[in-house]
């Protein structure tokens, strides 16, 4: 059986879906592992390396596609590659299925069976495989190291003969896996931190990380339950926005990562509280691509207001640490796929009945398959 590797195409991203760790194993398994030319190169991961690690090196997509019947990408691959996928061939990425409605209808036209490891249930039996949380847990922590970057001020208190240097004030806004490794992140570099989120679990979790916990303490927060945070009313929201207007005013460094599962980021931080921070001070918008937390952002890119202020809207945080990200994203779709690997066949099992199945699995022969996407839910 043979396996694809594809160069990812799309803008700003760095990562590869295989590194040759992974390579070694899945090569351990039986297959036959193709990586398109120049798929590690965001990664500093050479064709010689996957070569040394047992793999073939071919120069396009469509040779590497070809009788591949799994194929493993970062991101969905576009039309034109998903043309060269054979029918009935496993493609195992982060398809966003949510952003793009005419994807999965036109994966179940092309006879692909895709996996959105995006969808992964929140789980005991998929943590190791669940792709959200090793992104998030690099974006939570590169946020903070290039908002510290581009704060010219010092981050920790310092002494010095010619005077003290106070330290950084930094504030969270959500404490999910990329807010909890951002309040470690800035502990670490000595910031005084607070952190909000809408979930009541947070709070203890805030604390033990050293932050101090911001927020509104309701009937609607306190209902709040799970991973995922859901969306919240236009009342709570105003309790929320009076609260952020004054701890955003106090605070050098916001970090931005509030976000709803297949919605847009909710506007936390509104123009008028950006123009009540002091000059110098920066945000870091981890939901940029998600349309941003901030109502300043321009997705993509790096502005500064007119009083001072700077935004980092970068797109794909975890491309910004792309050597990590490939590593943790390899290893996540290696136990996926180890996980239902049948040794007597060679090949991957994904029983309906399984839970973790139930949720990643979009398209299966021809057809879409997932309850949240069937043509009826959609209409």
């Amino acid at each position: 059986m043979r396996l694809a590797v594809l160069k990812e195409r799309r803008a700003f991203e760095t990562r590869v879906s295989a590194t040759p760790e992974t390579v070694k194993k899945l090569i351990g398994l039986g297959l036959t592992v193709a990586v398109e030319s120049g798929a590690g190169q965001g990664a500093s991961i050479s064709d010689a390396d996957y070569e040394a690690a047992g793999a073939e090196i071919v120069h396009d997509s469509a040779t590497a596609l070809h009788d591949a019947q799994i194929v493993f990408a970062v991101q969905a691959p576009d039309l034109q590659e998903r043309a060269q996928i054979m029918r009935g061939a496993m493609l195992v990425c982060t398809a966003n299925a949510f952003a793009d409605p005419e994807l999965i209808p036109s994966l179940a036209q092309s006879g692909i069976d895709t996996v959105a490891m995006e969808m992964l249930p929140r789980i005991t039996r998929a943590q190791s495989m669940d792709v959200l949380s090793s992104q998030a847990n690099l974006a939570g922590y590169r946020a903070v190291i290039e908002g510290a970057g581009a704060f010219e001020r010092g981050f920790p208190m310092m002494m010095t003969a010619a005077g003290t240097i106070p330290p950084a004030r930094v504030f969270v806004i959500g404490a999910g896996v990329a807010g909890l490794q951002a309040i470690a992140t800035a502990r670490r570099l000595g910031a005084i931190v607070s952190a909000t989120d809408v979930r009541p679990a947070a709070k203890e979790e805030i604390r033990s990380l050293g932050g101090t916990y911001v927020g509104v303490d309701d009937e609607e927060s306190a209902a709040q339950k799970g991973a995922y945070a859901k969306e919240m009313s236009d009342a709570f929201r105003q309790k929320q926005a009076d609260l952020m207007t004054t701890t955003i005013a106090k605070n050098d460094l916001v970090i931005c990562t509030a976000l709803v599962m297949g919605r847009k980021a909710p506007v936390i931080v509104t123009a008028a509280m950006v123009e009540g921070m002091k000059a110098g001070s920066v945000i870091v918008d981890i939901a940029a691509e998600a349309g941003g937390n901030c109502a300043l952002t321009e997705p993509g890119s790096s502005i500064v207001t007119p009083n001072g202020v700077r935004i980092l809207g970068w797109s794909n945080w975890p491309g910004r640490i792309a050597v990590a990200a490939s590593n943790l994203y390899a290893r996540n779709l290696l136990t996926f796929l180890t996980t239902f690997w049948n040794k007597e066949t060679g090949a991957p099992v994904l029983p309906e009945s399984d839970d973790i199945v139930k949720g990643v699995l979009l398209t299966r022969g021809g057809a879409v398959v997932h309850p949240q996407f069937l043509p009826s839910q959609a209409a």
